[in-house]
């Protein structure tokens, strides 16, 4: 169970802030103050799949690793802090700001400082889920090649 609940569990978180950071682009692009409004508070609702799919992710991970520590794992593992820090310090919070400021048409320079601290903290999670994505594809190719995965 567990085999097939880490990957599906970490597409899933990956595939999330992905669409959270691309419609906060597109919106600021090419949308409208109600739009960017509605995105802001819907990245709020996200965090409903966000953050059981990232707690799902980290304990399967931590139970498919066995206490392993060095290697490729090692390497996954000391990523996650990183992950989790930016999510919980800068990402959040930076969603809660942006949704009630874009709620109340506030779109002055606060909003847009944040906003630019949010993609780049959005952005960096990214590759670095990205990175564990690519680890684990490797880590387990054998067994997909002979069939046990």
């Amino acid at each position: 169970m567990t085999k097939s609940l880490h990957p599906i569990a970490g597409l899933v978180a990956l595939a999330t802030i992905a669409s959270f950071w691309s419609a906060t682009v597109l919106s600021e692009l090419f949308g409208s103050p109600t739009t960017i409004a509605t995105v802001k508070t819907a990245v709020l609702w996200g965090f409903l799949i966000l953050i059981p799919a990232l707690a799902a992710t980290g304990a399967s991970g931590f139970a498919l690793a066995r206490g392993a520590k060095g290697g490729v794992i090692g390497v996954k593992r000391k990523r996650m802090p990183i992950i989790a820090a930016n999510g919980l310090l800068v990402l959040v919070p930076s969603a809660f700001f942006l949704a009630a400021r874009a709620r109340s048409g506030e779109f002055g320079p606060g909003f847009t400082l944040v906003q630019a601290i949010e993609l780049i903290a959005g952005a960096v999670n990214l590759g670095l889920l990205g990175l564990n994505l690519r680890d684990g594809r490797r880590m387990t190719a054998g067994r997909r090649a002979a069939g046990r995965v």
